[in-house]
């Protein structure tokens, strides 16, 4: 296959070395242009953004890779577009496109568009009244003079755009010797008027000097011109780079011998040199090692202008900007904000109310529960012995908080209540000495016994609520203190009702009394 090192072509797919084992170019792939865009949004916060594309391999192809970077991160795309081909600012398309991003209400849109179609659709743009937006450009249009030039363009909002390593000045400058230099051999052969005597005249010196509008190139307003053009010069030198290497030419005498394409093509991508302060070298893929310039139009001045706002670079991909460069359009010149749905407040999760990730509602997590930053969808229940207010982030230990035996309040309630249970127990002696004489008959008999025991029960599940909880203590000290109370409740009122019977039910029901004392009525009740 023959050696191509290309300028401007910047296909990602031009990098597979299976169906382009030969190419190289001097320009970074589209690959290297998307990764800039995508750190440039999530830079910003930008998390709503539409992107629009020209109908070629150029826009579709990086159209899809952005979109396969923005939807693997936080990043929602709110509509994908294709800009139409050789159409101009009357086409019923580029109005309903330019209506569909003004009805998507989005603040950033990333055009990666060739200029032939960006021109009629920023035409629309500014006939359409679209202020105030963000417009991400791709390399090829954002310091094209066709683009900048559109009459009202500088209404539409902020521009920032992608664009190859500034071309150093130094290179002009050496154009422009090299006129300075052929006006000069012009004038000593001024007496010649023959063209061919005139060529060789010139012959002697430098072939490069043959530029008839070098002086012009000092003053272009044209960067992108300029940018190509040091792309073309790249690539000679890296050719000239490669013979000079394989020829041996290092030793002072370059050989003569035949040079094949396939042995020139190893030196090439072997090369590594500097070019007015522009390194110069290749992939394993054939690619230049270069990043990009981040731009952004500037608007301030009486004619439009752009300022390098940071830089691109590869191998690692890192992004820099310098906030302090940056002049935004924007009414309060502030950086504008460009998502579906406000953060939520700490401790509230996401409700989605569409397929988009990035539209949701906010609801308060429940006391109870809280929410993972892990997982801004749903809330999580904490554990058995943890808890959380409303609106957590994180779960809490409990708190054991008991009453000690040693406090002073303990033995506040412990002492009435151990005297409680002595004299309960002496009543039970005494009682229990006397059971047969009709004073403790009168009183109750066998149930005083019952009546006191309950009630000894039911104060002794007091002493469950001091010292550290446990569970048995925990589980006991309710059912004891409840049963126990209702027990010698039932005592009482069984005694009560005991001495309506006597004083009653005998007086005037003798026979019925009789009855009830024979079927031990009052044990039953």
């Amino acid at each position: 296959l023959p050696l191509q090192i290309s300028y401007e072509a910047s296909l990602e797919t031009l990098s597979l070395k299976r169906f382009y084992p030969s190419f190289l170019r001097t320009i970074p792939s589209d690959r290297q242009q998307v990764k800039a865009i995508f750190l440039l949004l999530q830079q910003f916060g930008w998390t709503w953004v539409a992107l629009l594309g020209s109908d070629n391999a150029y826009g579709r192809d990086a159209l899809d890779a952005l979109y396969k970077l923005l939807t693997s991160s936080n990043t929602c795309v709110a509509y994908r577009g294709i800009i139409p081909v050789n159409k101009d600012a009357s086409s019923p398309e580029l109005h309903n496109l330019v209506r569909i991003l003004m009805d998507v209400r989005v603040n950033v849109t990333v055009v990666f568009s060739n200029r032939q179609s960006a021109r009629p659709f920023f035409e629309v743009v500014v006939q359409r009244n679209v202020t105030g937006m963000v417009w991400v450009g791709s390399e090829d249009w954002s310091l094209a003079q066709t683009i900048w030039q559109v009459p009202g363009i500088q209404s539409i909002g902020s521009v920032i755009g992608m664009s190859f390593e500034k071309t150093e000045s130094a290179m002009l400058e050496r154009f422009e010797s090299w006129k300075t230099a052929e006006k000069s051999a012009a004038a000593e052969r001024a007496s010649s008027t023959a063209a061919g005597r005139g060529i060789g005249g010139s012959a002697q010196l430098d072939c490069t000097q043959r530029c008839t509008g070098c002086h012009t190139l000092t003053t272009a307003p044209d960067m992108y011109d300029a940018q190509a053009s040091f792309s073309v010069y790249s690539a000679v030198y890296a050719v000239a780079h490669g013979l000079h290497d394989l020829l041996g030419c290092a030793s002072g005498a370059c050989s003569k011998g035949t040079v094949y394409p396939w042995q020139l093509l190893q030196k090439i991508k072997q090369v590594n040199f500097t070019l007015y302060k522009s390194h110069i070298s290749f992939d394993a893929n054939g690619d230049i090692r270069k990043g990009y310039a981040i731009i952004m139009w500037n608007w301030s001045g009486p004619s439009w202008a752009f300022d390098v706002i940071g830089t691109f670079s590869v191998n690692p991909d890192r992004l820099s900007v310098d906030q302090s460069k940056i002049l935004w359009h924007t009414k309060d010149r502030q950086a504008p904000t460009s998502v579906c749905s406000k953060p939520c407040q700490p401790g509230e999760k996401r409700l989605l109310r569409s397929h988009h990730r990035c539209c949701f509602s906010c609801v308060a997590c429940p006391s109870g529960t809280f929410l993972n930053r892990s997982d801004l969808y749903s809330c999580q229940s904490c554990g058995v012995d943890e808890w959380a207010p409303a609106r957590s982030e994180a779960c809490f230990n409990r708190t054991v908080e008991f009453l000690s035996w040693s406090e002073p309040i303990s033995w506040a309630l412990l002492t009435p209540t151990i005297l409680l249970m002595l004299l309960m127990a002496g009543l039970a002696v005494l009682f229990a000495l006397n059971a047969s004489t009709p004073v403790v008959k009168s009183a109750g008999g066998k149930m005083c016994f019952l009546m006191l025991g309950s009630l000894a029960c039911a104060c002794s599940s007091l002493f469950c609520y001091f010292g550290e909880p446990t569970r048995h203590a925990c589980l006991l000290r309710l059912p004891l203190f409840t049963i126990s109370f209702t027990i010698f409740l039932s005592c009482v009122a069984t005694r009560s009702f005991q001495l309506i019977c006597i004083f009653k039910l005998n007086a005037r029901w003798p026979a019925l009394y009789e009855a009830w004392l024979r079927r031990r009525g009052p044990l039953a009740f």
